[in-house]
């Protein structure tokens, strides 16, 4: 496995710690002029829960793979985060700011695989 496949699944697993929704890895390897390798997009349903995915990828991918990224944004509001890996490019949203922007919708050409993540919940 590469150090690429490695920084994406650390990413997907600091996102499933929070419960983070609707995973996906947009792989852009194939396509000319491509701004990163793999876009990871999720959403959470409020601006702590953005900010605690956020955390929780930084934290999971410092552990796994000794990497920060390079570039950070969106840490003040919360709605929409991105924490650039350079070759992975993270992006965490409220799901009303996912929804507005539809990242997934603008790369046709490229393959998108959905994460499928089934979090359970406890019963009183």
């Amino acid at each position: 496995m590469n150090k690429t496949q490695k920084l994406s699944d650390a990413v997907i697993e600091g996102m499933v710690e929070k419960k983070a929704k609707n995973i996906v890895k947009i792989n852009f390897q194939g396509i000319k002029n491509a701004v990163a390798d793999y876009f990871i997009i999720c959403e959470a349903a409020t601006n702590k829960q953005v900010a605690a995915v956020s955390d929780s990828v930084e934290k999971n991918v410092s552990i796994t793979i000794k990497e920060k990224p390079i570039h950070k944004e969106g840490i003040e509001n919360s709605e929409w985060i991105i924490l650039d890996y350079f070759d992975v490019v993270v992006h965490i949203f409220q799901t009303e700011f996912r929804e507005l922007y539809k990242l997934e919708e603008l790369w046709a050409d490229a393959e998108i695989t959905k994460i499928d993540v089934k979090y359970t919940s406890i019963e009183n």
